[in-house]
C-alpha cells in the first residue's frame, strides 16, 4: 500500500535535493559550438537541449549566468548543436572543462556560417541566434534551425550525474 503521508510542506527547500531529483531524468548530450567575434571556437558540453516547435524549426538550450562563454552565445549570430554519439563521452568531458583550447586535437568541420561540427556527432543543427531569456540562474537560448544532419548511431545520456553510453538508436 503507497504511503499516504503527505510531505511536509513547511520543511525549507533543499537545492541538493532537488539536484537530486533532476538527476534522474535522462538526457541526451550536445555540445554547442560556435565562433567568436575574434575566430576562437567557443563550445561547450550541454545536456538542456530541446525541440520547440517545427514550423518554423526551432529548438532551445539553457547555458548558466556564470558560464565564461555567456557573452559569446548571446551575441553570435549562430551557433551548432552537437547531438554526440555513444562513442563520445570523451568530447562530453573535454567540453565540459576549464581548459585552454577544448578544440585542440579535434576532427571537425566547419557549418555554412562558420561553426565547428563535430566529427562523429550522430546529429546536428545549426541554428540562427533567434531568441535569449533569462530565467533564474540561467538564460535560456532559441535558435532556429537552418540547417541539419543525422548519422542515427546509439546515444550518449546524462543521468545520475554522469554520462552513460546506450545501444538506443
Amino acid at each position: 500500500m503507497p504511503n499516504s503521508t503527505p510531505h511536509d510542506v513547511a520543511d525549507p527547500f533543499d537545492p541538493r535535493h532537488f539536484r537530486n531529483a533532476l538527476a534522474q531524468f535522462a538526457t541526451g548530450v550536445t555540445v554547442v559550438t560556435t565562433r567568436a567575434d575574434t575566430g576562437v571556437f567557443v563550445g561547450l558540453t550541454a545536456t538542456s537541449f530541446n525541440s520547440v516547435s517545427l514550423s518554423p524549426p526551432l529548438v532551445l538550450w539553457s547555458l548558466a549566468n556564470s558560464a565564461r562563454s555567456l557573452p559569446v552565445f548571446q551575441t553570435c549570430s549562430h551557433y551548432v548543436i552537437n547531438v554526440l554519439a555513444a562513442h563520445q563521452t570523451s568530447l562530453a568531458d573535454r567540453f565540459a572543462r576549464r581548459i585552454e583550447n577544448r578544440f585542440e586535437g579535434i576532427e571537425f568541420e566547419l557549418s555554412a556560417t562558420g561553426s565547428p561540427i563535430l566529427k562523429g556527432a550522430a546529429a546536428w543543427f545549426e541554428c540562427r541566434n533567434r531568441s535569449r531569456y533569462p530565467e533564474g540562474d540561467h538564460v535560456i537560448l532559441v535558435g532556429e534551425v537552418e540547417h541539419c544532419d543525422v548519422q542515427p548511431q546509439p546515444a550518449l545520456v546524462f543521468h545520475g550525474g554522469k554520462f552513460v553510453a546506450t545501444d538506443i538508436e
